[in-house]
């Protein structure tokens, strides 16, 4: 049996927000990580996620993310709801890198802007970060199994 990503405790959160913020691309990198703890979102459909997905029409960050078929696992359409930490991380991202079309990606990638990440370059992005912040057992799947945990705690 696959062994678990590990389930981070707020002092790791911290530490993991920490050394983002020592780091180029701090905020893209940080609203990437808090995208997928404070929302819950797999490291694909993260990878996946086009203004269009968070923006209405007024340019302004809604309540929820609709992810189609393409982007999820199962090829299963959903609904994330976000909560107002998430939503005021987005409208600072989007004030820090307005979009200059609607379909263009949420998450530049250094070596690709226009495409961004694919799901296994931020794999690995996540796998470098929590290695640089010393966390064993950390993997992309963390953040996603954080927010579990925590809600099924609540």
């Amino acid at each position: 049996m696959a062994k678990q990503a590990k389930v981070l405790s707020s002092k790791e959160i911290r530490r993991v927000l920490t050394h983002i913020s020592t780091q180029r691309h701090s905020v893209r990198n940080r609203t990437m990580f808090l995208t997928m703890y404070l929302a819950g979102l797999r490291v694909g459909e993260c990878a996946s996620l086009r203004y269009n997905n968070i923006l209405d029409s007024h340019g302004n960050v809604m309540d929820q993310i609709i992810l189609d078929t393409d982007q999820t696992k199962g090829r299963t359409g959903r609904v994330v709801f976000l909560g107002e930490k998430i939503r005021k991380e987005l409208r600072h991202y989007v004030k820090t890198y307005p979009p200059v079309s609607d379909d263009q990606i949420l998450f530049y990638s250094q070596k690709n802007p226009e495409q961004g990440f694919t799901p296994n370059t931020l794999c690995q992005f996540f796998h470098q970060l929590f290695r640089d912040c010393g966390l064993q057992g950390a993997s992309s799947h963390s953040p996603r199994r954080t927010f579990i945990t925590n809600l099924a705690n609540r």
